[in-house]
């Protein structure tokens, strides 16, 4: 099976989200736990690795490349996930 890059995503938070929030997070934790979300997310065939990038099996690529990868981020409530991660 052939996997095809789409994109890559950049679905980290930035440390000056971290420094607003004014408190200590478990950043790595964070990352996963989005990182979670997004591939379940994801469309069938899609999978985005822990570097970024988006794959896509052979059947999938014209749907990851349509994809609102933006949308999916925009949606995660980030609030909730910094809450379970604090230090």
């Amino acid at each position: 099976m052939t996997h095809t890059e789409i994109t890559v995503l950049n679905y980290t938070v930035n440390a000056d989200v971290y420094a607003r929030y004014g408190a200590d997070f478990d950043a790595e934790a964070v990352n996963d736990e989005i990182l979670r979300i997004v591939n379940a997310e994801a469309p069938a065939g899609v999978t985005v690795e822990r570097n970024g990038k988006v794959l896509a099996e052979d059947h999938a690529i014209a749907t990851a490349r349509g994809f609102d990868w933006a949308g999916l981020l925009k949606r995660i409530d980030l609030d909730t996930i910094l809450a379970e991660h604090g230090k």
